[in-house]
C-alpha cells in the first residue's frame, strides 16, 4: 500500500473518517490536500500532517460548489503539479421519517454528498486525463446498499455515488484512471457516539463481527485502492461492515 509521492485531495478531511484517511496515506508517503468546508479543521489536520514530515496543504472549500471545486484542484496543481489521488469524503446528514422530512433536508444532503461527489470528479478528472493516470475513491455507505429508516435523503445520495462511480469508471478506464467506491457499516465516529448505550447495543447486536468498525478500517481500504497494487481494480463498490450486509 505505497503511496510514496503522490499528491492525495480528500475531501471531509477535517475529522473522521476523512481525517484518518489523511493520515493513512501520509503516514504511507503521500502529500495531502487537506480540504474542510471549515478552515480551521482543515488547518488542524495539515499541521499534524506536517508534523509527520509529509507535506500538507489546509483548503476551505464547500464541495456543493462547483466553481470551489474547481479553484481547489486548480490550487493543487499550482501548487504540486498533478492530482494522483482523489477521496471523496465530504458528507452530512439530515435524519428524519420521509413524511417529516422537509425539501430543504433533501436538497442538501443530495447536493452535497451525490453532487459533491460529482463537483470534486468532474474538477479533478479535467487533469487526471490529461496525466493518464489517477485514482478517485468515493466513500459511499452501507445505508446506499440496504437503506435505513429515517435516512432516505442520505441512503438515495450514497445509492447515486455507486452508480456514479461505475459509470465514471468505464469512461476513464482507458486512460489509466480507477474509480471504485468504499461502502462504510457503522463506525466509531462521533455521530455513533451520540447514540443512546441501549441502542448502540442493539446496532452492534445485529454486526457480525459484534463491533463497530474504526476509522482506520476503513482509511486502510482507501489506502489500497489508491496504492499502485490496485491498477486492475475498477468500477467496484467494496463493503466494509463487519457482516452487517453482504
Amino acid at each position: 500500500m505505497n503511496v510514496e509521492g503522490k499528491i492525495a485531495v480528500v475531501t471531509g478531511a477535517g475529522q473522521g473518517i476523512g481525517r484518518s484517511i489523511a493520515f493513512f496515506l501520509a503516514a504511507r508517503g503521500a502529500t495531502i490536500v487537506a480540504a474542510d468546508i471549515k478552515q480551521e479543521l482543515a488547518d488542524n489536520v495539515a499541521a499534524e500532517v506536517a508534523a509527520l514530515q509529509r507535506a500538507s496543504l489546509p483548503c476551505a472549500v464547500n464541495v456543493a460548489s462547483l466553481q470551489q471545486c474547481e479553484e481547489l484542484m486548480k490550487t493543487v496543481i499550482d501548487r504540486f503539479g498533478r492530482i494522483d489521488i482523489l477521496v471523496n469524503n465530504a458528507g452530512i446528514t439530515r435524519d428524519m421519517v420521509l413524511l417529516r422530512m422537509s425539501e430543504q433536508q433533501w436538497d442538501d444532503v443530495i447536493t452535497v454528498n451525490l453532487k459533491g461527489t460529482f463537483n470534486c470528479s468532474k474538477a479533478a478528472l479535467r487533469y487526471m486525463f490529461r496525466q493518464k493516470s489517477g485514482r478517485i475513491i468515493n466513500i459511499a455507505s452501507v445505508t446506499g446498499a440496504m437503506g435505513n429508516p429515517g435516512q432516505a435523503n442520505y441512503s438515495a445520495s450514497k445509492a447515486g455515488v455507486m452508480g456514479f462511480t461505475k459509470a465514471v469508471a468505464r469512461e476513464y478506464a482507458d486512460r489509466g484512471i480507477t474509480v471504485n467506491a468504499v461502502a462504510p457499516g457503522f463506525i466509531e465516529t462521533a455521530m455513533t457516539a451520540a447514540i443512546p448505550e441501549k441502542d448502540r447495543d442493539l446496532l452492534i447486536a445485529q454486526i457480525p463481527s459484534k463491533r463497530l468498525g474504526t476509522p482506520e478500517d476503513v482509511a486502510a481500504l482507501v489506502c489500497f485502492l489508491a496504492s499502485d497494487n490496485a491498477g486492475y481494480i475498477t468500477g467496484q463498490v467494496i463493503h466494509i461492515n463487519g457482516g452487517l450486509y453482504t
